[in-house]
């Protein structure tokens, strides 16, 4: 090797080392400090694409789950409704065989006919009063439902609800059914066949109710297991590994020492070139 001035190629050559090794050392630092093994796209640009997509999934779900939610306490409004409503059909029931009974004369039924107009009145109110979210969701509002239970589109459910008076023999409860004072076995008769129907209907749309309150229960599981496992997989992409980049700090920083100190004795080679001069 030939002595020169102008050029020192041992010192460019540490001098490049050290930047290198400086860059990595900043790499590092960042993950660090971060948490993140991807801080920029330079960093994993394939990683960062997946990882990326893995986040909108995510939290996609996580939108889907809060929407799951809102349809099971509205499912569950109705079947509240619904529940009270056969408790009142259950009573209406009960003051229609009490008025069959021969011991009961004209005023007696009269008083018990206005108990059961009065039920009859609460099954009204609640048919109108009944409400999710500002919608009369047993009466004016009863209409089919779509919730967005998935991270994609076209992943809905559609659920109807139907207004109560619409139900098989509620609305004629509501409208005009009463005990008359002078009730015959006959009537009464049809009055328990009216409210035996009503309830079974109202039995029916809350099994049918129910099976959506299963459906959506088991729908939030799964959106919380694909919750857990996107954001799993996307952490494994971007997360910062602390024991692989403590253990790299530590090489990096000894590294930028010795090249700082190389570079250094690489600037004093051209001195020897003075002891040719003297």
């Amino acid at each position: 090797m030939s002595l020169t001035i102008n050029t020192n190629a041992i010192s460019l050559t540490a001098q490049r080392n050290t930047i290198n090794n400086m860059q990595s050392l900043q790499t590092t630092m960042a993950r660090l400090s971060s948490g993140l093994r991807v801080n920029t796209a330079k960093d994993d640009a394939a990683g960062l694409g997946i990882a990326e997509r893995m986040n909108s999934q995510a939290r996609g779900m996580t939108v889907a789950l809060q929407n799951t939610a809102d349809a099971l306490s509205m499912v569950e409004v109705v079947d509240g409704a619904l529940s009270t409503v056969t408790d009142v059909l259950q009573r209406m029931r009960d003051l229609a065989l009490r008025a069959g009974n021969g011991t009961n004369g004209t005023e007696e039924r009269t008083n018990i006919n206005q108990e059961f107009r009065q039920l009859a009145a609460e099954l009204a109110r609640i048919r109108d009063q009944t409400n999710f979210n500002g919608q009369a969701i047993l009466g004016a509002d009863a209409n089919s439902f779509t919730f967005q239970i998935g991270a994609q589109g076209g992943q809905t459910l559609t659920v109807s609800f139907v207004s109560l008076g619409n139900a098989s023999g509620v609305n004629s409860l509501i409208s005009n059914l009463s005990i008359a004072g002078t009730a015959s076995a006959a009537s009464i008769s049809a009055i328990l066949g009216a409210l035996d129907t009503a309830i079974q209907s109202i039995v029916g749309r809350r099994a049918e109710l129910g099976a959506y309150m299963s459906r959506f229960e088991n729908i939030m599981t799964n959106l919380r297991v694909g919750i857990e496992k996107q954001t799993a997989a996307r952490g494994r992409i971007m997360d910062a590994d602390f024991a692989a980049e403590t253990a790299n700090l530590s090489r990096t920083q000894i590294l930028q020492q010795a090249g700082t100190a190389m570079i250094a004795q690489a600037n004093q080679l051209p001195q020897n070139v003075l002891a040719l001069l003297r």
